[in-house]
């Protein structure tokens, strides 16, 4: 796990700027705390900073070369089948002459025999970066999931990448706002993969590889998980839970390897729970670790989690914080982003990170559970929705009455009515457009308000059009289609930035079990009612774990993992927020936001019903502290 930077020279031009690798390569400290590596030469420079997970002697550094010093790689990521691919593909001489026990020196050795023919091959989550001495050929590929990023610019000069936007800033990349990828982050609160809110830098897709040599560059994907939404070779349910459970086991159990310690997350839900219980099968004196709030019974739910740690006997520790903690650190995670990210779920995953690195630098997770098994209460909404069932015909029914009602995430009966208010706006719309309002946190509507002339002017429609064709066009009549949507969409772009961002500003490695493509390709063999029913959502998942589980934990609600900033907004950072970042003459002189739109929901956070404007505020927050920081 590491932090990787690196350029390509095009011209005499690019030449001059390769030097400036080294200091570009220092903003991925957190990322790598352990070891700097860096290869400069005339036309090309790598650069890592190394999170030592296996084999961590200073032989397995970066960028690290094979014997004949042809091939130069750098890695972030894990490839957990390393050992396997090892004693198949190399002889018992080759394996002899292997200068390291690390996953590292068989990905590059492996390449150099199978050039790209090994992608398929791996198992774990990466980028690499391999480049060729002799035919000045740099290859680079991402995991199918996209659960590790790259970040890349291109110009006349130069090719320039790296795990994180803010490693470019240092080569004098042009900060020239993307206005599509603006109007997509402020409806969705994440921008979708590939485009980055910069408008010439872009993001390598999950599952694919890119090849540069010379001025040609070339993209390509390598994996694609197309489901065929026909059942006829699915398993029984009954069976379905056994393959399931003997998956999900292999998959944890590839993923406690380590040379340092490690740990697993423990929310008390299904899906953390299920991988304690499998990972404290083969780990004795699991540590796990979980987050709550201090003194609020309705956001605090660590006592599910420690009913689970008490079952499985692990080695628990509990952070629970009041919300002064959550807001000392909301400036570090603000600083952190180097695009503006509104998922207000990162602060509790960055303390819990935070809290994480003082015991173990490895933790494994549940991430992925919910977008592949159909476990949000969205899916339940949409499931609801789609079988035009009495009951959601009533819901519909009483929409002037929810509309009337106070909402907010605050309290118990102020978020039932935010959700039943959500569910009767959607419910009547067409399922592709149903997905769209339901994900999105500004409407169209409120988006025309928002937005000044000025920025909407500069906005390309087709683009969007474009975007959104590219994800709903594959919702059809199989609620499988909804959940292949998510993964391709929210997982690679929201849940799985928000893990890899948190996590690395800590020096942390988050393993994701349920993200196991075998896993998933399972997953989507199965149909949807194995998944999703009148009963409730995440249906095998819990069916086939229900024997081990304590019972406690099937009968709490689905909550997310949020912070309550209503009062923050109203109280603690009011005079930050409007009198700095939506000061009325900054925000005119910005030219992107309008003013009267921004007076109308600063009444609206101050009203009796809030609604959704906590997080629509968040979404504008967020960006206005990044173009400070970047544009000003």
């Amino acid at each position: 796990m590491c932090g990787i930077a690196g350029i390509v020279a095009l011209t005499d031009r690019g030449r001059q700027q390769v030097s400036k690798l080294r200091k570009s390569i220092r903003t991925l400290e957190s990322r790598g705390p352990d070891d700097e590596g860096i290869y400069l030469c005339d036309e090309m420079g790598l650069a890592q900073r190394r999170l030592a997970i296996i084999d961590t002697s200073a032989a397995a550094n970066q960028p690290m070369w094979d014997k004949g010093k042809r091939y130069a790689i750098i890695f972030n990521g894990e490839i957990f089948n390393y050992q396997q691919l090892r004693n198949k593909y190399f002889s018992a001489e080759e394996q002899q002459q292997l200068r390291t026990t690390s996953d590292t020196e068989i990905l590059l050795e492996l390449f150099i025999k199978q050039r790209e023919k090994c992608l398929p091959l791996l198992e774990g989550f990466f980028v690499f970066v391999i480049y060729d001495t002799e035919s000045k050929e740099l290859f680079i590929a991402r995991d199918r999931f996209g659960k590790k990023p790259l970040n890349f610019f291109i110009d006349d000069d130069r090719f320039i990448f790296a795990s994180e936007i803010k490693a470019l800033y240092d080569f004098g990349i042009p900060k020239e706002l993307n206005y599509e990828a603006l109007q997509l982050y402020l409806q969705l609160g994440y921008i979708p993969q590939p485009l980055s809110m910069l408008k010439h830098v872009r993001k390598l897709e999950p599952g694919s590889r890119l090849i540069l040599k010379g001025k040609d560059i070339e993209e390509k994907k390598w994996y694609q998980l197309t489901p065929s939404y026909n059942y006829k070779n699915a398993p029984s349910y009954e069976q379905a839970q056994k393959d399931l459970v003997a998956l999900m086991e292999d998959a944890v159990v590839k993923r406690l390897i380590s040379d340092v310690p490690l740990g697993a997350f423990l929310s008390g839900g299904i899906d953390s729970s299920v991988i304690v219980a499998l990972a404290s099968r083969h780990q004795k004196s699991l540590n796990t670790f979980s987050i709550g709030f201090k003194g609020e019974q309705y956001f605090d739910e660590t006592h599910f989690a420690e009913l689970v740690a008490s079952k499985f006997k692990t080695n628990h520790a509990t952070f629970r914080l009041g919300f002064d903690d959550y807001l000392s650190h909301i400036y570090d995670v603000l600083n952190y982003f180097d695009e503006p990210f509104a998922d207000s779920a990162s602060l509790p995953q960055f303390i819990l990170c935070m809290e994480t690195r003082k015991h173990a630098t490895v933790a494994i997770s549940g991430d992925g559970g919910d977008e592949v098994f159909a476990g949000y209460n969205k899916h339940y909404a949409e499931w609801v929705a789609r079988k035009k069932s009495l009951a959601g015909s009533i819901v519909r029914m009483g929409y002037p009455i929810w509309k009337m009602m106070p909402k907010s995430r605050n309290n118990r009966f102020s978020d039932l009515f935010r959700q039943l208010h959500r569910y009767a706006e959607g419910a009547g719309l067409s399922a592709r457009d149903r997905y769209w309002h339901w994900a999105s946190t500004f409407s169209d509507r409120d988006l025309d308000k928002l937005i000044a002339n000025t920025a909407s002017g500069k906005i390309n429609s087709s683009i969007i059009d474009s975007v959104k064709e590219k994800y709903l066009s594959n919702i059809n009549d199989d609620f499988n289609s909804v959940l292949k949507t998510d993964l391709d969409l929210v997982l690679i772009s929201d849940m799985l930035v928000k893990v890899d961002l948190m996590s690395m500003a800590n020096s942390v490695e988050v393993r994701c079990p349920f993200l196991d493509h075998h896993v998933v390709e399972f997953a989507f063999s199965l149909p949807s009612d194995y998944k999703i029913n009148k009963a409730g959502r995440k249906k095998i998942v819990k069916d086939a774990f229900r024997s081990i589980l304590p019972p406690e934990i099937y009968n709490r609600g689905k909550r997310g993992f949020e912070i309550p900033m209503l009062k923050w907004f109203r109280e603690e950072l009011h005079t930050y927020i409007f009198d700095d970042l939506l000061n009325e003459k900054f925000v005119k002189e910005q030219g992107i936001f309008n003013t009267d739109y921004i007076s109308c929901m600063k009444k609206q956070l101050y009203s009796n019903a809030p609604g959704h404007i906590v997080e629509q505020l968040w979404v504008l927050i967020v960006f206005q502290h990044w173009y400070k920081k970047y544009f000003m």
